[in-house]
């Protein structure tokens, strides 16, 4: 089977599960986060999740030392706050995720992480303010007569 016609079985198996509802909902959810995020772990999650196992018992937290998810939450914290260090950490973020046994996964922690400090932040107020400051700093040469 060709790798294009495996990822169309997967894809359609995992349709299966999303339209079965004897499946259980969180099971259902997490399938169609998966494929909508193309994760490297679908055809793991529609295996138990078609089988029926419990979510919680599926979890494997073993995949990445404990140590790398709390450093990018340090990280993801210090380059949303976007002062002198932010692009240090980018820095790091980057070279952590490279180097990690898992990058996919950790990438999700960064990107679920920055998205979730960022609707805190009010994200659109940052935008405002930048604008102003923008628009301030092209302005200030003008001579208004």
């Amino acid at each position: 089977m060709t790798t294009h016609s495996s990822a169309t079985a997967l894809r359609r198996r995992a349709q299966l599960v999303l339209n079965d509802s004897s499946i259980d909902p969180q099971w259902r959810a997490i399938i169609r986060y998966a494929l909508e995020i193309d994760d490297p772990w679908l055809a793991d999650l529609v295996r138990r999740a078609d089988a029926g196992e419990p979510i919680i018992d599926t979890i494997d937290f073993s995949l990445e030392p404990e140590t790398n998810k709390e450093k990018i939450e340090a990280l993801a914290e210090i380059i949303c706050r976007a002062d002198e260090e932010s692009a240090a950490a980018l820095f790091v973020l980057m070279w952590t995720l490279e180097n990690s046994t898992s990058p996919q996964a950790l990438a999700n922690v960064a990107k679920h992480l920055a998205l979730t400090r960022c609707a805190e932040s009010n994200v659109y107020g940052m935008v405002d303010a930048q604008i102003a400051v923008f628009e301030g700093e092209l302005l200030a040469d003008a001579v208004v007569s």
